[in-house]
């Protein structure tokens, strides 16, 4: 049976990465290049806000999915985990988002009679059915979109159904990490050397860009889960490798090689290995998740009525996505949480 391990620094780097995909969306809607800042200079290209946030969510989620799927006694049980934690908050930041829309409409036809404010909820609700935007919102912003953030909800979801076919040999060890490694090896091969015959490739409005991408980094943490890395020891000597190898490889322009590898070690290593501090953010609650979906409609709505530029964006929703953040946490996901006590 795993365990859970609460003493550690997850939710500090949750926060942390929804920040940087809130600060990257703040370039992209306010027309500004994520190109110029100083990470993206420092690494020749290489790295990104939006990279590091997005790819260390599917790598913790990876991580603790994973141990999820050991604890649980039967898929049923799992599957309605992962639904509570996802869809309460989901539905509700959609239908917010309606009500919001109604105030910014500009369309031809009166909003009652757009059909797309009609499927704007069931759409996006299925996840596979995404629905971006509705004509006549947002139509003078630079991206119309009222939720872009909402795109990798579904492949989330599916790497959680992806990994669930494992639940029929979770007692087998030894063959659930050489699945995991395989199939890690796979996608890193195809992502990294016969990428442009998949990247176009779709199924369920599933991307094989985005599939290979992020199943990659989710499957290592998955991998590393199997492993039991929380049990290694000598974690702050792999963790100074990592943070090494991490350092040196956007200077001799392999990062893109190694990524998949090291920011795995990292991130989870850095998750672990105790920080003054850090391990007591979770106290104040999870709010990386409502971070994430509330702070793309609250830039659209700046940006629409205020023209901001890219830093007084950025600094306006940080400041904002937090908030609703942490009563997104407090208000819906932890009393939905409460529910899987009846599991």
């Amino acid at each position: 049976m795993v365990k859970r391990i609460k003493n550690n620094n997850f939710d500090f780097l949750r926060f942390l990465f929804a920040i940087f995909v809130v600060i990257s969306h703040a370039y992209a809607l306010s027309g500004g290049a994520e190109e110029n800042t100083g990470i993206n200079k420092l690494s020749n290209g290489q790295l990104s806000f939006s990279q590091i946030g997005l790819s260390g969510f599917f790598i913790i989620s990876g991580y603790f999915i994973f141990q999820s799927l050991q604890r649980s006694k039967s898929l049923l049980i799992y599957y309605k985990k992962r639904f509570l934690r996802i869809f309460p908050a989901l539905v509700v930041v959609l239908c917010l988002s309606l009500i919001l829309v109604a105030f910014v409409y500009t369309g031809e036809v009166s909003f009652f009679k757009n059909k797309e404010v009609y499927t704007y909820i069931p759409y996006n609700v299925s996840l596979y059915g995404f629905q971006s935007s509705i004509q006549g919102v947002f139509d003078t912003n630079t991206y119309r979109s009222i939720n872009g953030s909402l795109w990798s909800i579904r492949y989330e979801f599916s790497l959680y159904i992806a990994l669930s076919f494992l639940f029929f040999i979770r007692n087998k060890k030894w063959i659930i990490s050489y699945v995991l490694s395989l199939t890690f090896f796979v996608f890193y091969i195809l992502y990294n050397f016969y990428l442009p015959k998949f990247a176009g490739a779709s199924f369920m409005n599933l991307l094989g860009l985005h599939i290979l991408n992020l199943g990659t980094f989710f499957i290592a943490g998955s991998v590393l889960a199997s492993l039991q890395l929380e049990t290694f020891k000598n974690k702050k000597t792999l963790l100074f490798v990592a943070v090494s190898i991490f350092l040196c490889s956007p200077y001799f322009n392999y990062y893109d090689l190694v990524n998949y590898i090291v920011l795995p070690f990292l991130i989870l290593l850095i998750g672990f290995v105790p920080f003054i501090g850090l391990k007591d953010f979770f106290k104040l609650g999870d709010a990386s998740y409502g971070i994430y979906i509330y702070s793309f409609p609250i830039q659209q709505t700046l940006m629409w009525f205020f023209k901001m530029n890219t830093y007084t964006l950025m600094l306006y929703s940080i400041f904002l996505s937090i908030g609703f953040g942490f009563l997104s946490w407090h208000l819906i996901e932890k009393q939905a949480l409460k529910l899987k006590q009846n599991v």
